[in-house]
């Protein structure tokens, strides 16, 4: 099983904790956010990684090295210029029929090997997995007609519960084909693309724990769980 990490991005939403480190290398605890991710890999099997690297990648491939400190085996993909987050994958070589992509600042008891499996007996190009969060508005919402008059009444606060991609997919190796070259391409682009060519997309829905460090709060939020939930011996 290979696994092909997203580290290139500027953690922008994290700042000031990323003003001078990249994102991936911020200290959860006592080890980097990437660091428990690729711990975690380990131990469902997963050994032969791949970083995408782009902003500060200097400090991340300092860091990791060839990874035999953590006894898997990093090789890594460098963008010349940002390429979001899919466009990146094309760069690699040599990549197998089936294979984990994943951002690189996730916290979770994911069983990654589950969802592997999941993934080949399922057949498809592409394979999400989902987990339900809790959305809160901050404000009154007012449902409105199109006589500007209040429809159906007023929420205060309400908070919606929907499906969000976790970062975490399993790719079938066809499905860069619809994937440009040298040019920016998100997920959402690839998940678009997909739908418009009426591609069936495979969903694993997940409900254990799982946290995407990307904002202050669930960055302080990790920080209080991570020794709870022991993370760092925890399969």
């Amino acid at each position: 099983m290979k696994a092909v990490i997203l580290a290139g991005g500027k953690g922008t939403r994290l700042k000031p904790y990323t003003t001078i480190i990249p994102k991936p290398l911020v200290p959860i605890g006592e080890k980097a956010i990437l660091e428990i991710l690729i711990n975690r890999l380990k131990k469902h099997g997963i050994t032969d990684l791949t970083l995408c690297v782009n902003h500060l990648a200097e400090l991340i491939m300092a860091f990791f090295g060839d990874g035999s400190k953590w006894g898997v085996k990093i090789e890594y993909s460098f963008e010349d210029k940002p390429l979001s987050t899919v466009a990146p994958i094309k760069l690699i070589k040599s990549l197998p029929e089936d294979f984990f992509v994943m951002n690189g600042d996730l916290l979770t008891d994911f069983d990654f090997k589950k969802f592997y499996d999941y993934h080949l007996k399922s057949k498809e190009l592409l394979t999400v997995a989902t987990y339900k969060r809790k959305a809160k508005i901050d404000f009154g919402v007012i449902d409105v007609d199109e006589n500007n008059s209040v429809a159906t009444g007023f929420k205060e606060k309400p908070e919606y519960e929907v499906n969000v991609s976790m970062g975490v997919y399993a790719f079938n190796r066809k499905v860069l084909k619809f994937v440009p070259t040298n040019k920016p391409f998100g997920f959402d682009d690839l998940m678009l693309a997909l739908l418009d060519k009426e591609q069936p997309i495979k969903v694993y829905p997940y409900d254990g724990y799982w946290l995407d460090i990307g904002r202050p709060e669930d960055y302080e939020k990790a920080n209080e769980d991570v020794e709870k939930l022991n993370f760092f011996t925890r399969v």
